[in-house]
């Protein structure tokens, strides 16, 4: 185990993807066991709705990426572990699909509650993967010769 501080924002990174993780799953859960429940775009729509099949694969990709930019985060390796966070970010912002379609916001509460959710947190990943390029970046370059 190296000796060297953690790269700045560690402990914010894993609580947020921590989070979103458990929020992922019930999200995705959700849109996939009860896939005839959310609105779909009507036939004419630019883009079709992915199959439940289709969603249920993103996530484990999504996921996956996600835990390599973890893992990533605390090698600190800021290049790819900023990479590795801002592609998992889309496992979240991707939510705001379902907006885009007429009959979103009929959904339950509790739906809308997980949706939007989901969708802050990616944001949330996106805005630290940034900052944790450019805090980390910013150090070494401090301290280069």
């Amino acid at each position: 185990m190296s000796d060297e501080p953690p790269l700045r924002g560690t402990r914010t990174i894993l609580v947020v993807v921590a989070l979103a993780f458990v929020v992922s799953i019930v999200h995705y859960v959700d849109n996939v066991a009860n896939y005839a429940d959310y609105p779909q775009p009507p036939a004419d729509a630019a883009l079709p709705a992915p199959s439940d099949t289709v969603i249920a694969l993103a996530w484990f990709v999504l996921t996956a990426v996600g835990a390599w930019g973890v893992l990533n985060v605390l090698r600190r390796r800021v290049v790819p572990a900023a990479v590795g966070l801002a592609f998992y970010s889309a496992s979240g912002l991707i939510g705001v699909g379902h907006y885009t379609v007429p009959g979103a916001t009929d959904m339950p509460w509790w739906r809308q509650a997980h949706v939007v959710a989901d969708i802050g947190l990616g944001a949330a990943i996106l805005a630290l993967a940034a900052l944790l390029f450019a805090w980390n970046r910013q150090v070494a370059a401090a301290q280069a010769p």
